[in-house]
């Protein structure tokens, strides 16, 4: 079975009904996104930034995956599938995906913020201020600010190297480190690029260039998958 390496953005969870940081305009409420999602603002008013994450997660919960995260569940049945999302949402599990490497975290889950091995789900949409660890330190939301290290670049970079398949989805290939994967891709595999409106951004190497959102180009691009490469 080969390995399909998919590496995914907000663009296919834009579709869902969640707001991208871009849609935000740059602000949320008065506050722009970068004075409410950096270590800066944490140590700042951490309240503002739990209230923050606490409407995104509201936002998440009323959300439900779309045709473009149901159809790279589909795939597992065909191919070795690994999601590598900078996406902090769960859409891509509860569409049915079982092998999600999140670049960035995982909003419905909290870290501690004494112990960052310490990890834990958090139930509903609220983590406030008070919700501590069981070492008794606050409890911070399980997610890559602006400005931290990106702790999974490693494994993703390792992942990508060993695709036989490769394909983005709904990102403009502007966030690094994430962007840099791309390079990681041997030159001789099928490549697949879904976007609206990104450019292929590798020229020395054959992409299938599917210029539509992810609702409609994933179940496209796994038609192609399944016909040219299960064989």
């Amino acid at each position: 079975m080969k390995k399909l390496v998919v590496l995914s953005g907000s663009g296919i969870s834009a579709e869902s009904g969640l707001k991208t940081f871009r849609d935000m305009g740059g602000l949320w409420e008065q506050y722009d996104v970068t004075e409410v999602a950096s270590p800066e603002a944490w140590e700042r008013d951490p309240e503002l930034v739990l209230r923050f994450y606490n409407e995104r997660r509201r936002q998440l919960l009323q959300s439900e995956p779309n045709a473009g995260h149901r159809a790279l569940a589909d795939l597992e049945a065909y191919f070795d599938v690994e999601v590598i999302t900078q996406n902090v949402d769960d859409l891509h599990e509860r569409a049915g995906s079982s092998k999600v490497l999140h670049l960035h975290g995982e909003i419905r889950k909290a870290r501690s913020t004494g112990d960052e091995d310490l990890v834990y789900d958090i139930e509903g949409a609220e983590l406030n201020l008070g919700d501590n660890c069981e070492k008794g330190h606050q409890l911070r939301p399980h997610v890559v600010w602006f400005g931290e290290a990106v702790p999974a670049i490693a494994e993703a970079a390792g992942k990508v190297q060993q695709a036989d398949l490769f394909a983005v989805v709904g990102t403009s290939l502007a966030v690094y480190p994430a962007a840099g994967l791309i390079h990681y891709a041997r030159e001789d595999i099928p490549f697949f690029l879904v976007d609206p409106k990104t450019p292929p951004p590798r020229h020395d190497q054959k992409v299938h260039f599917i210029q539509e959102k992810a609702g409609t180009g994933v179940p496209k691009m796994k038609e192609l998958l399944i016909q040219n490469y299960t064989r």
